[in-house]
């Protein structure tokens, strides 16, 4: 039921019956460690490409969300995931590998919550009963393709952010035990400019707060409502501009709720500039992080909202700006 201009409530309210995280050696190490249902040691996943790793991590979460909910792939009824890579090759060849009615997206970063939203529409309006979704990306991928390889070990400035290596995967149903998705705000693309690929989080802060604004204004709700409101991966620099933003707009989210995927991630000491980005940002973070505090009664309801970028290195040579776009999800248990 669309509510507003951009908001979908979904009445019968999705469960996620289970839901897995994947992460490399670098996530392990960080403060989410804990939550991740595999950890690799290993950046390379035992395979001869850093692209072919990352559509382990891919599959690896999707197989562990299935096993968690006792279910088989032949129950998936379709899978929805997106990534970072060209052609989003990850989560095609994922999907090959899963056998399941395949919807690939291309969110950038906003994937994750693209993909709940989307799986969440799917099983409230009857056209599924098990809708998988997914996202992920990968660190030495991500900077092969977008900036320069590892191996280069080219400089970055502080308002850089660090891909996160990892995978979230959620396996949602019509009815069962579980947190359940109540709505989601579908958002614009926000563009205001910026072109630097070393600033994600300030080009994409102004989408964060137009799909936060419109959340609140079609819900007719305030952000107390709320346990915890998470942005995705807008790092240090993109999160405190989205603060200010939303102070300006005269909307007040208490600083005790509201955070960043991009910061609860990692650790200070591991030196990442501003912070985690990436698919695997805000899927892994929510899929394995908030979902088990949800789980364990610390949270009750949640809004998470995906930001993305959606740039490319063609555009980047092509000298344009960078449209970027939120999606927000909301979670009850």
């Amino acid at each position: 039921m669309l509510k507003g201009h951009q908001t979908w409530v979904f009445p019968s309210k999705p469960v996620i019956l289970s839901s897995a995280a994947v992460g490399g050696p670098f996530e392990a190490q960080g403060n989410l460690g804990d939550d991740f249902d595999i950890l690799h040691e290993d950046l390379w996943l035992g395979q001869d490409s850093f692209e072919k790793a990352e559509k382990k991590l891919l599959e690896q979460a999707c197989e562990k969300a299935i096993e968690k909910a006792g279910k088989k792939k032949e129950d998936i009824e379709f899978f929805i995931s997106g990534d970072l890579m060209n052609q989003i090759i990850s989560s095609s060849f994922t999907a090959r590998t899963i056998g399941a009615p395949y919807l690939g997206i291309f969110g950038a970063c906003s994937s994750s919550m693209e993909g709940l939203s989307l799986a969440s529409l799917l099983i409230d309006s009857q056209a599924a009963e098990y809708v998988l979704a997914g996202a992920c990306s990968h660190n030495a991928s991500a900077e092969k393709q977008f900036r320069y390889p590892t191996e280069y070990g080219s400089q970055k400035p502080p308002t850089a952010q660090w891909t996160v290596t990892g995978a979230g995967a959620a396996l949602l149903g019509k009815s069962g035990e579980g947190p359940k998705v109540t709505s989601a705000t579908i958002g614009r693309v926000v563009d205001m400019g910026i072109s630097d690929p070393f600033n994600m989080g300030a080009a994409m802060a102004p989408a964060a707060v137009d799909t936060i604004e419109a959340h609140f204004r079609d819900m007719n709700i305030d952000p107390n409502e709320y346990d915890l409101i998470a942005t995705g991966d807008l790092g240090e620099v993109g999160h405190r501009i989205a603060g200010d933003l939303l102070m300006k707009h005269g909307m007040k989210i208490p600083t005790e709720i509201f955070t960043d995927c991009g910061i609860l991630i990692y650790k200070e000491e591991q030196k990442v500039m501003a912070g985690g980005s990436g698919c695997g940002c805000s899927a892994s973070v929510t899929y394995g992080h908030f979902l088990n505090r949800m789980r364990k009664g610390e949270l009750k309801k949640i809004l998470i909202v995906a930001t993305g970028a959606l740039m490319s290195p063609m555009s980047y040579q092509q000298k344009e700006s960078i449209p970027c776009i939120a999606h927000a999800v909301s979670i009850e248990m």
